[in-house]
């Protein structure tokens, strides 16, 4: 199969949706041409303009990096379509009318280059409907295309071909979206709605109905539907109104005029509360106002009872909340069942009814029933799909009791659960997923792209995960390899509770790199998200509380030393880093010979937040890399290069993104991003293989650096005595600041003075002790132990 190549993308359509699939074509390096209206006053370009101009303020924000705004540029129908011709593959994301889209592909189709895909990022509209206004000529390269909102983050992408779309393009448009953009593919029928939004809007019509039905508040549903169900935190209302109550709307009237002979479809239909809030103006979110709004500090939540407002609260009720901890979850789903609450009766119902409706519709909405589990997880954020759940629940019980609901009337909808649920003991096996349209177990889908997922997101009872060969292993990393990708290459893993650097796992990386370095030609750190939350502050606290400062300094001294031996190891070692790189673990991949990043990777020197500064050699690596700016520039002043790492300590800054996290210094400009999680682990063995094959050497131990010493603390200090006067912090947010600047400038010693790396490390060490003595530093870290939240003291 050839590659598909794609220089250059136009996005049709500069709302919502068009412009942040823009900025993420751009995030990953491809120039967009951003298209909508001309402006009906001032420069015609103005509506995109104004759209760009909105997405930078967006938080979380469609821009992994402010510089990727230059990589879309403005345009427009009326002047610009030619330029159309530029590009590979043209999206268009405008309204949801059938009669709006088909009206601009007559004027856009005369533009586009031979052989470009254009592509309809439809929720739901029917793509051979929308195929019909493209040329015949052009059919072949039309498919649908359905983002998530947000497309940055949200992972899932719907991929509907019509019958005359062309497989092989198809075949590369899918590799190039998992790839170069990050996303999973889920390749969709022609249905109203495709997969995940026919479940999940039935999903969210399911509460809706049994809220009522049971009488139940929608900040207590909110409280059910949430991560104690495996659901994300804004669980199903407040979804509702960051999505947007008219688009809620929207989709229901799509459903119900696209799906007359659904068997649940007089549930498909917009409350009259709903219908009243909309009437006022109270969409959601974007008003203000919706199923909850802000007054004040307090958040406020409809009450119907009242036909008002109030505070928001709820409870959940603890025998209900006791069933919900059970880890059994054939237990939990009896036990719900059975028990006579409206939480439990209620939480039943929307599982049962979600199960129901997914058997019914298996066969017309998805090649396999892993489709539906992952289009779940990926575009709605649940921890397991319904067909996971149902399976670990007990299949064929669990289909007695839906069964016997549906004969009783207790159902919303008395069509009988197809013959295929009982003649199974689940949908997922080892050799596939099961297609109800086919009658059998589907596998995997074979494109090499996938080849690159070594554990890919897998369905419960799917075939396990292949682990590797233990090389050796102790109670916090585990060294190891994958024969089937380089023997030669090590992984090692931290193991650890949220991969929390303690005494364990130091022990555990300086043994493993050193029988990395006898054995093996390079060596990997990767472990799942988060890559590493920094030290183990409940070891740090104890010692604390016990006045153990010697231990805790011999502490910090293995600590360097095991950045130091991850530096100058003999062999390349990669950091593959997704998820929270924080504190110490930020430390370990700033030491790495190279740094295989995701682009959702959260990197940061965060010790200030609990009263300390960056000891495991991270303020070394700030001033090591303002001595090397420092050489190329004129005069060769280190201090300009230490003011923003200074920045960045002080405020415990984070980066957003890979890209935030080379700008800020935590990685460098030769790092790789890669776009989909899946692949990091892939790409970090490649790249260890690369080095070790290529003229890599190790670092140089105790180079002399040149560093900013008294004057640069001075003038750190001079910025911290005007932020003391002005209110913005406080006395020991002063002290804690001035630490980190005496780090970063070598300590108190004659500027452009020429000192070794090790004497910086011990600058940073005897500075993060006397920092722990202090009360005010062990009252913040006893208080983020207790919260979990950094304390302003």
């Amino acid at each position: 199969m050839s590659r598909l190549i794609i220089r250059k993308v136009a996005v049709l359509g500069a709302g919502v949706m068009g412009a942040q699939i823009a900025a993420h074509c751009a995030n990953a390096d491809v120039p967009v041409i951003l298209f909508d209206l001309p402006a009906r006053e001032g420069p015609a370009n103005g509506v995109v303009d104004k759209a760009l101009a909105s997405m930078k303020k967006l938080d979380p924000a469609p821009f992994a990096a402010k510089d990727r705004a230059q990589y879309v540029e403005a345009a427009n129908y009326g002047s610009d379509l030619a330029r159309l011709g530029e590009c590979d593959l043209v999206i268009e994301a405008i309204a949801e009318k059938m009669e709006w889209k088909l009206d601009l592909y007559a004027k856009v189709a005369p533009h586009l280059k031979t052989g470009a895909i254009f592509a309809s990022n439809t929720s739901g509209l029917s793509i051979e409907a929308l195929a019909a206004g493209m040329p015949d000529d052009r059919r072949s390269q039309f498919c649908g295309i359905h983002f998530f909102n947000p497309p940055r983050y949200m992972p899932l992408v719907e991929l509907i071909p019509t019958a005359a779309t062309d497989p092989a393009l198809l075949d590369g448009l899918e590799a190039w979206l998992i790839t170069r953009l990050g996303k999973s593919i889920v390749r969709a029928k022609d249905t109203p709605n495709f997969v995940a939004n026919r479940v999940g809007v039935f999903s969210i019509l399911a509460v809706l109905h049994h809220t009522a039905r049971l009488g139940l508040a929608f900040d207590e549903v909110d409280l059910l539907t949430g991560p104690r169900i495996g659901r994300p935190k804004s669980a199903t209302f407040r979804t509702a109104d960051v999505v947007g109550l008219d688009t809620l709307v929207h989709v229901l009237a799509t459903m119900q005029a696209t799906l007359p002979d659904d068997p649940w479809c007089a549930h498909f239909t917009t409350p009259e509360w709903l219908q009243a809030l909309i009437a006022k103006g109270a969409l959601g979110q974007k008003t203000k106002a919706g199923i909850y709004r802000k007054q004040g500090k307090q958040i406020q939540v409809l009450d119907l009872h009242l036909q008002d407002y109030r505070e928001s609260g709820g409870e959940v009720l603890p025998e209900v909340e006791e069933i919900l901890k059970l880890r059994n979850p054939v237990e939990k789903f009896a036990q719900l069942a059975a028990h006579p609450h409206p939480q439990a009766q209620f939480l039943w119902s929307i599982f049962r009814d979600v199960f129901h409706y997914c058997a019914v519709h298996l066969a017309e909405i998805a090649d396999n029933a892993r489709d539906i589990d992952l289009a779940m997880r990926w575009g709605f954020g649940w921890a397991q799909g319904p067909f996971e759940t149902w399976q670990a629940a007990g299949w064929k019980a669990v289909a007695e009791m839906v069964r016997d609901d549906i004969a009783h009337g207790r159902a919303m909808s008395d069509v009988p659960l197809p013959a295929w649920v009982f003649e199974r003991d689940g949908v997922h096996a080892p050799a596939g997923s099961y297609s109800a349209a086919e009658n059998t177990l589907k596998p995997r889908a074979a494109l090499p792209v996938y080849q690159r997922q070594l554990y890919p997101d897998r369905v419960l009872g799917e075939a396990p995960d292949d682990r590797g060969e233990t090389l050796w292993e102790n109670a916090g990393v585990r060294l190891w390899r994958r024969a089937d990708q380089d023997g030669r290459i090590g992984i090692v893993s931290i193991t650890s509770k949220m991969h929390a650097v303690g005494e364990e796992v130091m022990d555990g990386l300086l043994e493993a790199i050193a029988r990395a370095e006898r054995e093996l030609d390079g060596l990997v750190i990767w472990q799942p998200a988060p890559f590493a939350v920094g030290a183990n502050l409940q070891q740090v606290g104890e010692a604390c509380r016990a006045g153990q400062f010697d231990l805790l300094e011999q502490m910090v001294a293995k600590f360097q030393r095991t950045s130091m031996t991850i530096k100058h190891a003999q062999i390349p070692v990669v950091a593959a880093v997704q998820g929270m790189a924080l504190g110490g673990g930020c430390e370990f991949v700033m030491h790495a010979a190279h740094r295989v990043f995701a682009l959702e990777s959260y990197v940061g020197l965060v010790e200030a937040g609990v009263g300390l500064i960056p000891a495991g050699g991270g303020s070394k690596e700030f001033a090591l890399q303002a001595h090397n700016l420092a050489q190329r520039a004129a005069g060769g002043d280190v201090f300009p290069y230490i003011q923003n790492a200074f920045q960045t300590i002080a405020m415990a800054t984070v980066a957003k993104s890979a890209l935030e996290a080379v700008q800020l210094g935590f990685g460098r400009a030769g790092d790789d991003v890669v776009f989909n999680a899946n692949e990091i682990l892939f790409a970090a063995i490649h790249r260890a293989r690369a080095l070790a094959e290529s003229a890599w050497r190790p670092a140089l131990v105790n180079p002399q650096v040149t560093v900013a010493g008294r004057n640069g603390i001075a003038t750190c200090e001079m910025m911290l005595v005007n932020m003391a006067e002005g209110g913005f912090i406080s006395a020991h947010d002063y002290r804690v600041a001035k630490a980190a600047a005496t780090a970063l400038c070598g300590g108190e010693v004659d500027t452009n003075r020429r000192v070794s790396e090790r004497w910086i490390l011990d600058v940073e060490r005897a500075q993060f002790v006397e920092l722990l003595k202090t009360e005010k530093t062990q009252q913040r870290i006893a208080h983020m132990l207790e919260t979990g939240k950094p304390l302003r003291n």
